[in-house]
């Protein structure tokens, strides 16, 4: 009996507590730019947050704008895509398959980028890991996540087919899509990919990492470029060796977010002119880039 009234007392904590239970339902408040989770929690979105955001969806359309070669490769090459929707995610790919009656060798194009590539059980997979570690009080598994997949393609010489694959991904909880950037490049004569040191004398690495941190050095000077960028550092080159295309006049190093600038910026590449690389280029009859 002496334990009755600390019991009583429990009780009525318990109701109150249940009672007070809420259903939490994001609002949001267009005049005061929030997001309301509930009365304790808000996320706002500053003037700053805004003007972030125009100029990210300002990089975006010039990126998907960016001129490139499509329309002369026509004929070897297939506009191929694959679209997938659920209650959970949206997966919206583009790619490029090479015309293999034109030549035989253009089956290893084609099964490299539906077999390692565009590997989507396991892009599912890992979205649906990702849901799992979210914690869901926010309701945040109910927002679908998307992976939008599109592409670029450059020719050299009739040589080479130089594409670069853009990945738009909308994250839940995220203020805008995050970028990553992949680059392949396939010698159509030979049938075979090209890296780094196909192009590239052996050990040139901090030499053209030098070349790329004085054009942007230059380019935040002159004003092209945001002055809160910055150079990119041994690591992230070395990790991005092989993420560029090449023209006839240019290579064009593509490097994911916050490698060479903040994210708001949408500065994703350097355009290195190929005058600027005669000192790093390989020297031999297979380069597409030989002068």
């Amino acid at each position: 009996m002496k334990n009755l009234p600390f019991l009583l007392l429990l009780l009525l904590l318990v109701s109150a507590c249940k009672n007070d239970t809420k259903t939490v339902e994001p609002l949001i408040d267009e005049d005061k730019k929030e997001l309301r989770l509930n009365d304790s929690i808000k996320v706002t979105q500053s003037d700053k947050d805004i003007e972030n955001l125009k100029k990210i969806e300002i990089k975006r359309k010039e990126l998907i704008e960016k001129p490139d070669e499509k329309k002369e490769l026509e004929k070897s090459l297939v506009d191929k895509n694959f679209f997938k929707e659920t209650d959970f995610y949206v997966l919206d790919f583009k790619y490029p398959y090479l015309n293999e009656n034109l030549k035989k060798t253009h089956v290893n194009f084609n099964e490299f980028i539906s077999k390692k590539y565009l590997n989507i059980k396991e892009v599912e997979a890992q979205i649906l890991e990702d849901k799992e570690l979210l914690c869901d009080t926010l309701r945040i598994h109910q927002i679908r996540e998307k992976r939008i997949v599109n592409y670029k393609v450059y020719n050299v010489n009739e040589q080479l087919v130089s594409v670069l694959f853009y990945k738009e991904n909308y994250y839940s909880g995220a203020m805008h899509p995050s970028f990553t950037f992949d680059c392949l490049n396939f010698d159509l004569e030979r049938g075979v990919f090209m890296k780094y040191e196909d192009f590239f004398s052996q050990g040139t690495e901090e030499a053209l990492r030098k070349i790329i941190n004085e054009l942007i050095f230059e380019r935040v000077k002159s004003g092209a470029m945001f002055y809160d960028c910055w150079e990119i550092t041994q690591d992230d080159f070395f990790r991005n060796k092989n993420n560029f295309v090449v023209d006839d006049k240019s290579v064009e190093f593509y490097f994911e977010d916050c490698v060479i600038c903040p994210a708001y910026t949408g500065e994703y590449s350097i355009i290195v002119p190929i005058e600027k690389l005669m000192t790093v280029l390989r020297r031999y009859n297979l380069n597409p880039l030989k002068a």
